[in-house]
């Protein structure tokens, strides 16, 4: 099983996310005590790279030890190719927490989210398409491609806000993954077009 750490950031860079290795919990480590510290490193880191830093041994320790979260998930829809299912969302709380599958010959669109973002593969294989902002005078939402990344389960790839991706599965198996995403600043957040070199809001 991999275990590999992963920051994509605003500019494209796919680099090593510097994360303390996950502890190995003594009992269960509820979500609800997951929440809490997730809470804490919000409140006192305001970088969004330090703070992925801090929360992939959260994310990791909880999916050690909380096995009924790896069930929870939706089969993806026939039509769109993927399902996702909430674990969390809560009125005014800066947190959403999904189980996010992709079924094979599917692919997502080209998106930033906007927010800081991680996403811990459970199954099946998913490439990872890193694009970065190219402008030009005459087009002014061009982007580029820069490289391709295929995770395994265990691998955590994380995303500043500007951060551009598109993932699709990679084989035969459908994907499953566990997305954590802080608030979305829905003005910042665009879909683009490659073929017209466009960008629309989300």
């Amino acid at each position: 099983m991999a275990n590999s750490n992963w920051l994509v950031t605003d500019d494209g860079t796919l680099q090593t996310l510097k994360a303390a290795a996950a502890e190995e919990p003594e009992k269960i480590y509820r979500l609800y005590r997951f929440l809490t510290e997730l809470e804490d490193v919000l409140a006192a880191e305001q970088d969004d790279a330090k703070r992925l830093a801090a929360i992939a041994p959260l994310v990791r320790k909880l999916l050690i030890s909380s096995y009924w979260l790896q069930m929870e998930y939706k089969e993806p829809d026939p039509k769109t190719g993927w399902g996702v299912h909430f674990l969390y969302r809560e009125y005014q709380f800066p947190l959403t927490i999904q189980m996010v599958t992709w079924s094979p010959g599917s692919a997502s669109t080209i998106h930033n989210h906007a927010t800081w973002g991680l996403v811990a593969m459970l199954g099946g294989q998913e490439k990872n398409r890193i694009w970065r902002r190219s402008p030009t005078p005459d087009q002014p939402d061009k982007i580029e491609l820069l490289e391709e990344t295929i995770l395994a389960p265990g691998d955590i790839i994380t995303f500043t806000p500007g951060a551009i991706h598109q993932v699709e599965p990679y084989g035969d198996e459908p994907t499953i993954s566990f997305n954590l995403y802080g608030v979305t600043d829905y003005k910042s957040r665009y879909v683009f077009d490659t073929a017209a070199q466009t960008a629309k809001l989300f």
